[in-house]
């Protein structure tokens, strides 16, 4: 089996010190961190398929279905997701309905009916918009996509329960709402995708 390839996600001194300046507050929680890492997939095939499985479960779960997939099923790949059923992808630990989508995006790429390969050549929008159009992708997977293997830096999600989660306790709100969410949003910009990671962190803690 050969694992899917991956690396941190790029950012350094620029991002951290822009970010500490105009929210002082997540400054002071990237500060008691440090450096967070967060894993990318370079492959957008690959991120988009670990971005499927990571759909309304928990991080945890993700990644021990993403694993069963590598030792089951190989290499993730069109060509080689294309060749087994959905019930053998199912059987991985996932919904059937996430299991019939992989299986038919495996298929479409195969025939040209997807194409993932000029997608670093676009803007944030429109790769949200091409990838939404793709059966079992919604606006929250295309946006993981957008960090989790594009690396773009300034994608915070509306739709991430644990980003919304970290914002309560970095700020003590009771219930997030969508305008503090907003406020926080253009605070961070354009370097969202870095407080995204620390806010992930903050999530968890």
């Amino acid at each position: 089996m050969a694992a899917v390839e991956t690396k941190f996600f790029d950012y350094g001194r620029k991002e951290i010190e822009y970010l500490s300046n105009s929210d002082p507050v997540l400054g002071d929680a990237m500060a008691r961190f440090g450096r967070v890492e967060r894993e990318v997939i370079p492959d957008p095939f690959a991120a988009l398929i670990n971005a499927i499985i990571g759909q309304l479960i928990s991080v945890s779960s993700a990644k021990t279905v993403w694993s069963r997939m590598q030792e089951s099923l190989g290499d993730i790949s069109p060509e080689n997701l294309s060749a087994v059923s959905a019930d053998e992808i199912q059987r991985c630990g996932m919904i059937m309905k996430k299991a019939i989508s992989i299986s038919e995006l495996s298929k479409d790429i195969l025939q040209g009916k997807v194409c993932l390969n000029n997608l670093r050549q676009l803007p944030d929008q429109e790769i949200i918009r091409y990838l939404t159009t793709i059966k079992g992708v919604g606006l929250w997977t295309a946006e993981m996509l957008l960090i989790n293997c594009l690396e773009r830096p300034d994608v915070v999600s509306w739709g991430d329960i644990a980003i919304r989660r970290g914002m309560e306790k970095l700020y003590d709100f009771p219930k997030l709402t969508k305008d503090q969410f907003e406020v926080c949003k253009s605070r961070y910009s354009p370097y969202g995708s870095v407080a995204s990671i620390y806010l992930w962190k903050i999530s968890i803690l």
